[in-house]
């Protein structure tokens, strides 16, 4: 195996186009349906950058004319997480002291060819056009030099890398081992970094039923604005733990106080991998159960959320099934409370590998 690297230079950015190519869905042994679009048209309402409102959702939620067992729903949910399986290969591995990062797609490696001295590419030895696989240049060998050496790069490609937000992820090799670098959030999938999040379902039981608080996005949100939300979900930056980042962001997007926020229990996580154009996502969820005070109505703070609606879990349900209206992720976040809960049972055809598919992605 060859390699290729460069002396040291930050020198000016250079950028060149991207070349896409077509996602294919991933397969599971119960055919699944080409996605339908949702019930609603997204025609009807125009209150919305995501082309509905609340009474659209209602409206979705509140009808009672298919049959609960039927998973077909749940199941494009998953699949719509799940792209581009079979597109792997079109990806190398990225390491960092020998340690598998993250997956760069080949295309994506053309660009950092120019970074002379921050990158070292391994070369096939029989055909020196193949890249085996990216790391680090050895001169870099503190996580504070990788992480300035990488933050140049970002600012270099920031026209091939949309929603840069100054906020930096932790990258391990797995959950709790030693952090080799951090890399803007956004730059991740392009990097195919493991990212890791918090999703809470807040719920309140009211009469003996089950009601979750659902959120409305801000239109102005970069990512899939006005869609729905759970009460509570962000991603976990550098520097904190899980439990910690989860009441900050209970603060910030839903006013829930500290002697609240710390009563959510932890119940597992989810995970996916999700291939589109250059991007892979190779995303862990770590789920939260909150029981909130029957009074208690949420209020956003930091302009993220539009507004809440606090609706029965059956009908939340409903939603999942015969819409696109939640941001995608979080509909494998409510489907794993519908499990927990009971409003999926072992008699509904396809329970266990509907269990099983929310866990498409490496849970380490």
């Amino acid at each position: 195996m060859a390699c290729i690297c460069f002396p040291i230079a930050l020198g000016p950015c250079r950028s060149s186009s991207l070349t896409s190519f077509r996602c294919i869905g991933i397969q599971f042994c119960k055919p699944v349906k080409p996605c339908r679009r949702s019930l609603v048209s997204v025609h009807e309402s125009t209150s919305s950058v995501a082309g509905f409102g609340w009474h659209d959702v209602l409206r979705v939620a509140e009808r009672d004319d298919s049959d609960s067992s039927d998973l077909q729903g749940y199941f494009q949910k998953v699949q719509a997480c799940n792209r581009g399986s079979d597109l792997i290969t079109q990806f190398v591995p990225f390491l960092v002291e020998s340690e598998v990062v993250g997956y760069i797609h080949k295309s994506f490696v053309n660009h950092l060819l120019k970074f002379f001295g921050i990158f070292t590419f391994m070369l096939d030895n029989d055909d020196y056009t193949i890249c085996e696989h990216v790391t680090f240049h050895s001169s870099l060998k503190s996580p504070e030099e990788r992480t300035r050496a990488i933050g140049h790069v970002i600012k270099c490609l920031k026209n091939h890398i949309p929603g840069v937000r100054d906020e930096l992820y932790p990258v391990t090799s797995s959950f709790g081992k030693p952090i080799f670098f951090s890399l803007e959030r956004a730059a991740a999938p392009f990097f195919g970094i493991k990212a890791y999040g918090v999703h809470m379902n807040g719920y309140a039981i009211r009469n003996g039923q089950k009601f979750l608080w659902v959120g409305k996005r801000s239109d102005l949100k970069p990512t899939f604005p006005g869609m729905l939300d759970h009460l509570v979900a962000g991603g976990l930056p550098c520097g904190i733990t899980c439990k910690e980042n989860l009441v900050k962001e209970c603060e910030e997007e839903a006013g829930i106080p500290r002697l609240i926020a710390e009563k959510a229990i932890s119940v597992g996580a989810v995970s996916y991998v999700d291939i589109e154009e250059f991007r892979l996502k190779r995303d862990v969820l770590f789920c939260y159960d909150l029981e909130l005070p029957r009074d208690f109505v949420p209020k956003n703070q930091d302009g993220e959320v539009d507004s809440f609606k606090l609706i029965p879990v059956v009908q939340v349900a409903n939603i999942i099934r015969r819409t696109e209206f939640f941001k995608p992720n979080c509909s494998l976040v409510i489907l794993d409370f519908l499990f927990r809960h009971g409003f999926i049972a072992p008699e509904d055809f396809g329970y266990l590998q509907l269990l099983q598919s929310l866990k498409n992605g490496n849970c380490s």
